[in-house]
């Protein structure tokens, strides 16, 4: 997943406002009818309507939270924060409407890491060591990519941030490097490549994940959009593209995507066909 530069995606107008009519009447549901109905729309959330309808179902849930057990509990919020994160790819490149989902993706990946009683007891006491407590890989998973979003909207205040984003995918990695199509280690990697090196950057280290991502998981084709975009082009240390390091890469790269099937990543391999295509047309732009 990328950080500072991601290509935008438009043509698809995600609405997000829902009514307060609609609203009212999904809190009268039972949460575990909420959840299923959230569960049915988060499977075709590539639709528009879905993301929306998905969204809305997991939200409807919020105001009986504490009266589920934990295990739901993380997972309506890790579902929230992955959701928030990822309807800014099927929003018309709004920065403030994206600003503000990502804020929300963090708060609620935040609010499920504290769930957990050890996190949040010794957080106070430095991040990377609270986090040393956690081993919800969803949790620390939606919250890096939100927050590595926000980084890269605000690059200074994200420059003294990004140790901690750094800190969370590591932890991931740590834990269970395969998770969604071993996607951690591929956005650790694109952070350690955009780094500078007095910030614990690591260009060979970061593209050596990114590589192991693809091997790992080569049935998630967003793995090698991180490659072509952050290892086929360059960037200053604020994230802004300056040139092309490996042309032919990212071609190679665009073509294996774009003649992959679908499979089993219905939302994710949709978006890396999309991103395909305008990393291909931003070299054409570079190179013309």
């Amino acid at each position: 997943m990328s950080y500072v530069s991601r290509l935008p995606v438009r043509g698809l107008v995600l609405v997000l406002v829902l009514s307060i009519g609609f609203v009212g009447s999904l809190a009268e549901d039972a949460p575990a009818d909420l959840i299923a109905r959230a569960d049915l729309a988060y499977t075709t959330r590539y639709l528009a309507e879905s993301m929306t309808e998905a969204l809305a179902l997991y939200e409807a849930v919020l105001p009986s939270l504490d009266t589920l057990s934990e295990w739901n509990q993380a997972y309506v919020l890790n579902r929230l924060s992955q959701l928030c994160y990822e309807a800014t790819l099927l929003s018309d490149d709004d920065a403030a409407e994206d600003e503000a989902l990502f804020t929300k993706g963090k708060d609620y990946g935040f609010q499920s890491l504290r769930l957990n009683a050890a996190f949040a007891e010794h957080e106070n006491e430095g991040f990377e060591a609270a986090l040393s407590y956690v081993t919800d890989v969803a949790a620390m998973h939606w919250t890096a990519n939100n927050w590595g979003m926000l980084c890269g909207i605000h690059p200074i205040q994200g420059l003294l941030q990004q140790g901690s984003v750094l800190a969370l995918f590591d932890r991931c990695v740590e834990i269970d490097p395969g998770f969604w199509g071993a996607s951690s280690a591929s956005a650790l990697g694109s952070l350690l490549i955009m780094s500078p090196g007095a910030l614990g950057g690591d260009r060979e280290a970061g593209l050596a994940l990114v590589e192991e991502s693809i091997a790992m998981d080569p049935s998630y084709l967003h793995n090698r959009i991180i490659l072509a975009e952050y290892w086929g082009f360059t960037y200053n240390f604020l994230g802004a593209l300056t040139g092309v390091r490996d042309a032919e890469l990212i071609e190679r790269e665009a073509a294996i995507i774009l003649e992959a099937e679908i499979g089993d990543w219905p939302f994710w391999n949709r978006q890396a066909k999309i991103a395909a295509e305008r990393l291909l047309a931003q070299l054409r732009d570079l190179t013309d």
